[in-house]
Parts: structure tokens; C-alpha cells; sequence
């Protein structure tokens, strides 16, 4: 009986031990960094602003971003393409020398307009829109991309991890879903936060949300 009670819990021992070392493979080169997932939205100029909202309106900000000084505004608006509309699109403050329409890919069906995928501020040939507003409207002759997935990350992050500003990387996904990311743009300065962003199409094909990991490909 003892030797069998010994035998039970050496399979015990094993087993526990068995579990820690897969885990600690499970997890090997997977980063600390973590993931944002956006949706469309927009940045508004403040010469835009004042035109869709009225004479000195100043944003309103309902939710701090993962980016230092960036967050979500109550204020949403219409996009409006050659094709078809789009309504309460979200602004994210604050606000920028030039207004920047972030799209999905997919909404580029519905509003009639082929958005490049563009580093934000890369704005120059993309195409425009109209934005309508509650005191009026702004036709955009510029300014319509998909965004390019990209890390933010600080100077001393891009040292730890190994890379630099505007290096292109890859990420691994694991999970049902799971797959490989390529063009995943660096943006490394000393004004960033560390955090991965890709938009809400990208999140659904691989399965991602907020809690995922991933391995950088360098």
C-alpha cells in the first residue's frame, strides 16, 4: 500500500512538473506589451472643430487613451463618402495641425473611397470625405486612411526589445486563431507609452483582445 501510495504521488510530482515546463515554453519571447484595439475614428483640426461644433467648443474628454495626453471625446460625427455614410464616428483628442480620418477597410465599401494603409500623419495623396457635424460641415480634400499597425514604445523600450524607430517588425498570435502579423511599424520616442495597436478588423481575424500576447519577429 505505501509503495503504491508513493507511486501515486511521484505521477503527481511529475505532472506538476510536467505542466510548469510546458507553461514556461508556452510563454518563450512573448512581450509585456500590451494591446490596443481601435475602431474608427477621428482627429479633428482645430479651425474643423470649430466649424462642425461652433466657435471656441473645446472637446470632451470621457476616457484617458493608452497614449500619454490622448483620449476618447463624447463627441462623434458623421462620415459621409460618394457612396454612402457612416455615423457617430468617435474623435480622439486632442486635437491635431490636420484632421485625420481613420477607417476599416471594410468601411471603404460603404463610403466609395479606396483609404490607403498609411502611418498616421502620412496623409498627402489619400483620399477625402465630408464630416458633418451639429454646427455644420467640412469637406476634406485629404485625409482618409486605414491605419498602419504599429508598437508605441518609448527610447529605452526600443533598446530592450532591440529595435528602432521605424524599423517593421512581426508578431506571432497564439490561440485559436492565432497567426503571424507582418508590416507592424516601430514608433519608438520618448513621448510614448508601450502599447501594440491594430484595428478592430485585425483583432477579429486573429482573435485578439486587450489580454493577448504575442511574440515580436524581429
Amino acid at each position: 500500500m505505501a509503495n503504491y501510495e508513493e507511486l501515486i504521488m511521484q505521477l503527481v510530482q511529475a505532472a506538476k512538473a510536467s505542466a510548469a515546463t510546458g507553461a514556461s515554453c508556452g510563454s518563450e519571447g512573448l512581450t509585456d506589451i500590451p494591446v490596443g484595439v481601435s475602431n474608427r475614428h477621428l482627429h479633428l483640426s482645430q479651425a474643423d472643430l470649430e466649424t462642425l461644433f461652433g466657435a471656441g467648443y473645446e472637446l470632451t474628454n470621457i476616457k484617458d487613451l493608452g497614449q500619454p495626453g490622448q483620449f476618447a471625446c463624447k463627441e462623434t460625427l458623421t462620415v459621409v463618402g460618394p457612396k454612402g455614410a457612416i455615423e457617430k464616428v468617435r474623435v480622439l483628442g486632442p486635437v491635431r495641425k490636420q484632421t485625420q480620418v481613420e477607417i476599416l477597410s471594410a468601411d471603404g465599401f460603404k463610403l466609395g473611397v479606396k483609404a490607403p494603409v498609411r502611418q498616421s500623419g502620412d496623409l498627402a495623396g489619400s483620399p477625402g470625405v465630408t464630416l458633418v457635424g451639429p454646427k455644420g460641415s467640412v469637406v476634406l480634400k485629404e485625409g482618409t486612411i486605414v491605419a498602419l499597425r504599429h508598437i508605441h514604445m518609448s527610447l529605452a523600450d526600443a533598446a530592450r526589445f532591440g529595435v528602432k524607430d521605424g524599423d517593421i517588425v512581426s508578431m506571432e498570435f497564439g490561440g485559436e486563431r492565432g497567426g503571424i502579423m507582418n508590416n507592424v511599424l516601430i514608433r519608438a520616442n520618448d513621448s510614448s507609452a508601450l502599447e501594440c495597436h491594430v484595428d478592430t478588423e485585425e483583432a477579429n481575424a486573429f482573435g485578439i483582445s486587450s489580454k493577448s500576447h504575442f511574440k515580436l519577429i524581429k
